[in-house]
């Protein structure tokens, strides 16, 4: 493909994601912004290059080795609900915007130790952005069959990462608080996710199904070949070690790594879209990783004995057989890849750069004397300055330290970086314990061993893995049947873990630590109160700090903000005195735009801190949680009484309306008595006429039988319901065939629905018919909603009726295209007092208890009816339980009234 057109569609695509982002951060649509299946997808950022390209490489080379990368994240992420959610309360009310803050806030609010997380993750990332601009340069010049130039101005990878670089820095940038929600590059991060999904099961199926006749072809050509047995097997129990620390790797990797620790944490909008990210993201990985095999073997046959390189054989493919489009998309979706890695990591590293490296350590004094507007547009300028440095940097690493590397070992060596951050992170959230002097020594000592056992080897000629493990002193730490990797990782993370765990229980926690300690492990109970559960003690006026917000939110947030925290807890405007509740409140405000650790710093610049002793933190937390509690406990009665008010308040206006329908209802039987009666009388005087002809006597004299019937009726249908309510009628609960009931009920209206013209249809959605009921009963609940829809539907309209069965119920629906019921009536319609205030201009016949009867029926049979209106109709749903125990049907039927 000519390499100008392709330059030209990479461009067309870049502003189509410009183009989503724009109208993402414009539009704010509620769709985007509470969508759980966008923060969902946007999780997907984990699968760049590595997984695009390299899996096929290492399924191609190592066999089953690459699916230990994926089943680690897919085994941990469930916890999500349970960790993650802690982490995101944690970060919620910290205002916390990176890694680099969680873990330092958690051991005292360090800047050293945040400087030392940022630089830790600078380290591992810029290779593995590298490496995503390393895979955009192979496949462009692949699928442009060009050569790369050593001139960097003559290769088109140079100007996709300045448009990349871009980009990033005008949409990561955007907002000054680093903890705000970035909704239009998630949005097109997501929509990234999604492409490159679409783009590589459209390349499983061509390979699959295309060069080859279905996955039997491929592994039937593929066993052929002389390594095809033992990549097929993870190689006993010492492949299983490897598998399992590489699992261990991943599963870290997908807490750690900053780009996933921005997407899951600080872009998530509401707690519960993690129910759908559960479920969601391991969904896509099993997918994404459905067709790495087939694609992998597929390869290797086409490929036999030539030097091509496997991880790209995602393109070599496709281009073998002359398909430039799938060659072409297959190219988009990496470059989706690549491009959704670049922009979050670089957003993420560039917000540690300068909130926990840049700004703490060289630009503080000078926002102490800058106005807001100015300090904003430096915290912006560095932060943009910091994009291009970072991405400036990998692209260095591509050009001249990882160009021969495959993507795979950059990979490898960015997670193994990342995960010595384990013991710290993890720590933070589980181990009171944990002190600063543990975390440092413990990351220190572990990034010390992987640089010396993984970056040297990896990145100098001068330093060669084998002699490194091969010498005198480190020949004694060879696992012989672990890889290189998982070697690494093991000792590093078991040398980390033993010096966090060793130095932590040493050493003594000051009060900061401990305070912080006590937060971040009961979140769930200081969330509602967290000032209150920030200890502090010493002197500070408000004005003071108040001029320190100034400088950074301006004079009209900075007030508005005092204003907001003095009505939250009820404190006077006049009061100057700083407590430990506004110098936290404070520090959150700041915390966003220029990290944890340098708001903290500024606020003890204008405030007279006094060290608090060990056991006063404890006592004061005790006191806290104590006060914590019996506010819940009385906020949890202050509720219950509130409800308990309001459902007494309901019930009574519910009894006055029940005693007016009562005497409505009184009326409208009297009425209904009065008039059978009257008719009978008049009738009777007129037979008294001796003259009158026969015909006509015959007419009234069956006028006096049908009113008879009615007058009958009435009273039966009374006598009936009274008789239900007391239960002294009897349910005879058998097996029955539902379909063959309702057939029967429907039988005797048939000739009803033809004079109407109305149309009645089945829907039968049953598996089995059969289920246990009152028959008699339930023709009669049936006759009388038929007979109900037979008053109300219009000629020519429709009564449908479906039965299909429901979390451990049958339920049959009956709709009809008839007069839709009042609203303020529905919760009425079953009650023996009901009278409709939505009657036709001529009084329906009958008595008006069917609908009471029914219910009442229904739940003898530990059953329910429900009604409700359509668009163009009332549709009645019936249920029934599916047999089994008193208590399953009791339970069955509290769920349905509810």
């Amino acid at each position: 493909m000519n390499s100008s057109l392709l330059f030209v569609l990479v461009i067309i695509y870049l502003g189509l994601l410009f183009f989503i982002a724009h109208f993402a951060e414009k539009r704010k649509s509620n769709f985007l912004v509470n969508n759980p299946y966008v923060y969902a997808l946007s999780l997907a950022v984990y699968c760049s290059a590595w997984t695009y390209y390299g899996s096929i490489g290492v399924a191609a080379n190592q066999g089953l080795e690459y699916m230990a990368i994926y089943i680690g994240p897919i085994i941990i992420i469930p916890s999500w609900i349970f960790i993650n959610s802690k982490i995101i309360k944690i970060s919620r009310v910290n205002k916390i915007s990176s890694i680099a803050d969680f873990i330092a806030l958690r051991y005292g609010n360090s800047r050293s130790l945040s400087a030392l997380v940022a630089i830790v993750c600078m380290i591992a990332i810029i290779p593995y952005i590298g490496l995503q601009i390393k895979a955009i340069s192979e496949t462009f010049h692949l699928i442009t069959e060009t050569h790369q130039s050593s001139n960097i101005f003559f290769d088109s990878a140079t100007y996709v990462v300045l448009i990349i670089a871009l980009f990033s820095s005008y949409y990561g940038t955007k907002y000054v608080d680093a903890s705000e929600k970035r909704l239009g590059i998630i949005s097109a991060v997501a929509l990234e996710s999604f492409l490159k999904l679409i783009f590589f099961v459209i390349l499983g199926l061509f390979v699959v199904y295309g060069v080859f006749n279905g996955f039997g072809d491929i592994y039937t050509q593929a066993e052929k070949l002389p390594d095809f047995a033992s990549k097929n097997t993870i190689n006993g129990l010492e492949g299983g070690f490897n598998w399992f620390l590489m699992s261990m790797l991943s599963m870290s990797a997908i807490f750690l790594l900053p780009r996933q620790f921005h997407t899951a944490i600080v872009e998530n909008r509401k707690e519960k879209h993690l129910k759908t990210a559960i479920w969601l993201f391991p969904l896509y990985l099993l997918i994404f990783n459905f067709f790495v095999f087939p694609i992998a073997w597929g390869g290797k046959v086409l490929f036999f004995g030539k030097n091509v390189n496997p991880e790209l054989y995602s393109i070599l493919i496709p281009q073998k057989f002359e398909n430039t489009a799938i060659s072409v998309m297959v190219f988009f979706g990496g470059l989706s890849a690549c491009i959704s890695m670049i922009i979050i990591s670089s957003i993420s590293l560039s917000i540690m750069l300068s909130n926990n490296i840049i700004i703490p350590y060289g630009w503080l004094n000078k926002f102490k004397v800058h106005s807001e507007k100015d300090n904003t547009k430096n915290i912006v300028n560095i932060r943009k300055i910091s994009i291009f440095l970072l991405i400036i940097s990998a692209f260095i690493f591509y050009k001249y330290l990882i160009l021969s590397k495959s993507l795979y070992s950059v990979g490898l060596f960015s997670f193994v970086l990342i995960a010595q951050l384990a013991p710290a992170f993890f720590g933070a959230i589980f181990w009171r314990r944990g002190t600063y002097a543990g975390s440092v020594s413990g990351i220190i000592a572990g990034v010390a061993i992987c640089f010396f056992s993984l970056f040297l080897p990896s990145f100098s000629e001068h330093f060669l893995l084998s002699n490194f493990y091969n010498s005198s002193f480190f020949s004694f730490f060879n696992i012989p049947y672990l890889s290189s990797i998982s070697q690494i990782f093991f000792w590093s993370i078991l040398i980390n873990a033993f010096l966090f765990l060793l130095v932590s229980t040493n050493t003594i926690s000051t009060y900061r630590e401990r305070n912080y300690a006590e937060i971040y492990a009961d979140i769930d109970d200081y969330i509602q109160n967290h000032e209150n559960s920030y200890i502090w003690k010493g002197t500070a006026n408000i004005s003071d700090i108040q001029k320190i917000l100034v400088r950074f939110l301006g004079d009209k947030k900075a007030a508005q903000a005092l204003k907001i925290f003095n009505l939250k807890y009820n404190i006077s405007d006049e009061n100057d005195t700083a407590d430990s509740r506004f110098i936290k409140f404070s520090e959150n405000l700041l915390s966003g735009r220029i990290g944890t650790a340098s708001a903290k710093i500024l606020i003890e610049g204008v405030a007279k801190e006094e060290k608090i002793t060990l056991p006063e933190v404890l006592k004061i937390l005790e006191e806290s949680k104590e006060n914590i509690t019996i506010n819940k406990q009385l906020s949890e009665q202050s509720h219950q009484l509130i409800k308990l008010s309001d459902d007494l308040q309901n019930a009574n206006e519910h009894l006055i309306v029940k005693d007016q329908q009562k005497d409505e209802f009184l009326d409208s039987v009297a009425h209904e008595l009065r008039t059978p009666l009257t008719a009978i009388r008049a009738t009777g005087e007129i037979l008294l006429d001796d003259d009158m002809p026969a015909d006509l006597k015959r007419d009234f004299l069956e006028n006096i039988i049908s009113e008879s019937d009615r007058l009958a009726e009435i009273i039966n249908d009374i006598l009936y319901l009274d008789k239900l309510e007391t239960g002294n009628i009897p349910m005879k609960i058998e097996e029955n065939n539902i379909i063959e009931t309702f057939h029967k009920s429907v039988k005797p209206l048939f000739h009803l629905f033809e004079q109407r013209n109305l149309h009645h249809s089945e829907v039968n959605l049953l598996q089995a018919e059969n289920f246990r009921y009152d028959e008699q009963r339930m023709i009669q609940v049936f006759q009388n909603i038929l007979g109900n829809a037979l008053k109300f539907t219009n000629e020519q309209g429709m009564i449908q009726t479906k039965f299909q069965v429901k979390n451990n119920y049958l339920e049959i629906s009956i709709f009809n295209t008839g007069k839709i019921i009042p609203e303020e009536d529905l919760e009425f319609v079953f009650e023996k007092f009901y009278q409709s205030k939505n009657q036709n201009l001529r009084k329906p016949v009958g008595s008006g208890l069917g609908l009471a009867i029914c219910k009442k029926i229904m739940l003898a049979q530990n059953g329910n009816i429900k009604v409700k209106n359509k668009e163009i109709g009332v549709i009645f749903d019936i249920y029934l339980p599916i047999k089994g125990s008193i208590n399953e049907l009791e339970e069955f039927n509290k769920n349905i009234r509810m």
